[in-house]
């Protein structure tokens, strides 16, 4: 018996499957057990003719492949090759379990590229699963990307036979490749950014007070609400957001490349965070992920490292709105189905912006309000006070004017983001602020005498929750990272008061 490895899905991550092979005395077939499905069954007649049509005799036994564990489904067309390898190399003295094999073959015997192989290594690779694998030579650009691993990169059948038959003297296809884009380092971490951008807060004229706050949510990826009338640069303001947010270091560029794929994207590979914006008709199974038999990714879990924009919030089911309660406080969501079990990593941003009211005129001072006090009631009902709870800035939009100009741009607001980024790595904080644990919490968010005054008084106002309490704290850490101030003073508390839920 010999075997190689190659994986499969199980939700977004990779799970190793061992490809095991025997070939037996008795009648010839040809069989593969293991709960594999359709694709790779059809692998016996892709094996057979690519062995065949290049001068390889199939040997006439019964060749039996299990795919372990048993109780894994495995999908995919890139087992093809490790099939074919293991009848050919059947009766070679080569080790072979150390390898892993990825590829799908044409029936000439070529190694065709599959989108998913991405997605896939780059997981196996983050869970230290991986050292060398033989690839199809058209995945090696994308595939370089992925540090730490040795690619073979092979046109035919032919070429991989001979890297396992000469696996001591061959030498990998190529070396790492470097993200090509600025970047500094912190201790021993590079963080990469763009200084491209499409969208410019300079085109939002006035809103000073949301530009600042939408400021304080990128710097320290705090979830946030705007509310304000139709058109007055909700939408605006959160389409730019992505543009200024913190810069990235190698593991999540390389995480969103993964995810990019899982959405049937070209991978990017570029420190751009993504921004998931689903309609509010959207069903629980788009939004959360799911599926009868096995569970996919939705768009919380594709916003991962990026931002969640929910616009016209309130009209937003009210079982999708609670269900998010979970992934905003956890960074993580969780899908049980008969058939599967898998959790998603869901660190985001959360932006939110909605209406005053249903007909959108009780904040706009030269429109009446055609609304009457129970359907303004009825409107804000539709978020619950646990789902504010978990939003650290809410934002009411100013009036617009035509003698508004443009303040800051993009460019002059990701300067202050990534300076306010630096400082908090300087201090040795591994995460960003609105992701800070109750012990990080009382490390790095320390309070003067006058700040912590004004604190106890607030909770006493305001009958703050403990997540009241952390939240606040976390976004004053963050207007004082603005500042570069080590210590959170009254101005910095007073601020991150102001953009309390009234």
């Amino acid at each position: 018996m010999k075997s190689v490895q190659c994986a499969t899905y199980e939700g977004v991550e990779a799970k190793v499957v061992d490809v095991e092979s025997t070939l037996t005395k008795g009648l010839p077939s040809f069989s593969i057990v293991g709960m594999a499905s359709t694709a790779i069954t059809e692998a016996k007649e892709r094996v057979k003719s690519a062995l065949l049509s290049n001068d390889f005799s199939f040997p006439p036994k019964r060749i039996t492949f299990l795919l372990a564990p048993s109780e894994l489904a495995k999908s995919g067309s890139h087992f093809d090759l490790s099939l074919a390898l293991l009848i050919l190399l059947n009766d070679v003295n080569v080790e072979l379990h150390s390898w892993f094999v990825f590829g799908e073959l044409g029936l000439d015997g070529a190694v065709k590229e599959n989108i998913q192989l991405y997605p896939l290594i780059l997981s196996l690779a983050n869970q230290g699963l991986i050292t060398q694998a033989i690839v199809p030579y058209e995945s090696l650009e994308k595939l370089s990307k992925i540090p730490n691993i040795a690619f073979y990169g092979v046109k035919h059948l032919n070429e991989a036979v001979e890297v396992l038959k000469n696996q001591e003297t061959i030498e990998p296809s190529i070396q790492e490749s470097e993200i090509a884009y600025p970047f500094y380092e912190l201790g021993s971490q590079k963080y990469y950014y763009m200084k491209e951008y499409e969208e410019d807060f300079s085109d939002v004229r006035g809103q000073e007070v949301a530009k600042r706050a939408a400021l304080i949510a990128a710097a320290g990826f705090h979830n946030i609400i705007f509310e304000g009338s139709p058109g007055c640069g909700k939408s605006m303001i959160a389409s730019r957001l992505r543009y200024i947010l913190p810069p990235m270091n190698e593991s999540e560029i390389l995480d969103v490349a993964k995810l990019e794929v899982l959405e049937g994207k070209e991978p990017a590979f570029a420190p751009r965070r993504s921004m998931k914006n689903p309609h509010h008709t959207s069903t629980m199974g788009s939004i959360f992920g799911g599926g009868s038999h096995k569970a996919q990714i939705g768009e919380v879990g594709l916003a991962n490292n990026g931002i969640l924009f929910f616009d016209e919030l309130p009209h937003f089911s009210k079982n999708v709105l609670e269900s998010l309660r979970e992934p905003m406080q956890d960074g993580k969501i969780r899908i049980s189905r008969v058939n599967s079990k898998v959790e998603y990593p869901a660190h985001f941003l959360f932006v939110g912006a909605m209406n005053p009211c249903p007909c959108g005129n009780l904040l706009d001072e030269n429109k009446e309000c055609r609304c009457s006090d129970l359907e303004i009631q009825r409107y804000k009902n539709r978020l619950s006070d646990p789902f504010l709870d978990r939003i650290d800035l809410n934002v009411v939009m100013q009036n617009v004017s035509m003698s508004d100009r443009p303040s800051l741009t993009s460019k002059e607001m990701h300067k202050m983001v990534v300076e306010a980024h630096i400082f908090a790595k300087q201090r040795g904080q591994n995460v960003l602020n609105a992701a800070l644990n109750d012990k990080e919490i009382e490390e790095y968010c320390i309070l003067n005498e006058e700040a912590d005054t004004t604190l106890k008084m607030a909770v006493e106002r305001f009958h703050l929750s403990f997540r009241s309490i952390k939240k606040l704290q976390k976004v004053a850490r963050t207007i004082a990272d603005l500042d570069a101030s080590k210590i959170i003073d009254k101005k910095h508390l007073l601020e991150a008061l102001s953009y309390r839920k009234r």
